[in-house]
């Protein structure tokens, strides 16, 4: 009986697309930009992207990667990030991670910051990040 009152309500119950955890945002006084850094895990048995953000702090939301070529560190756009099937795929300092441009305002350390990650698939999984310090690891 319990198996019909759930496929009655459909999607409504199914499985995220894409789960989050540990997110976070990195606080830099005095700067109009911050990094937001998190973890994502797809559960299901498809791959899915996350192909935008967005942050009601900020003008502009972007995913950003940054790499070491010799003693070079580079930071690049990302148009998408794949998360293949049952993989798990960290945003974190000195790789890939979200830059939040022409913030409204200055960030505290401790407070919420929210955000929304546009997935291929049409939906989107909103996220809240706190913020921490700048010497934060």
């Amino acid at each position: 009986m319990l198996w019909f009152a759930l496929a009655a309500l459909g999607p409504a119950c199914a499985a995220p697309p894409l789960t989050v955890s540990d997110a976070w945002v990195r606080a830099t006084p005095g700067a109009e930009v911050a990094a937001a850094y998190f973890t994502l895990h797809n559960p299901g048995s498809a791959p899915i992207s996350v192909v935008g953000v967005s942050s009601p702090l900020a003008g502009m939301a972007m995913i950003h990667e940054t790499r070491l070529t010799g003693t070079q560190t580079s930071m690049r756009a990302r148009d998408a990030v794949a998360v293949p099937a049952g993989a798990t795929v960290r945003f974190a300092p000195e790789g890939l991670h979200v830059m939040l441009h022409d913030l409204h305002r200055a960030l505290n350390v401790g407070e919420d910051v929210p955000l929304v990650l546009l997935l291929s698939d049409g939906s989107s999984v909103s996220v809240s990040a706190r913020v921490r310090p700048l010497t934060a690891p």
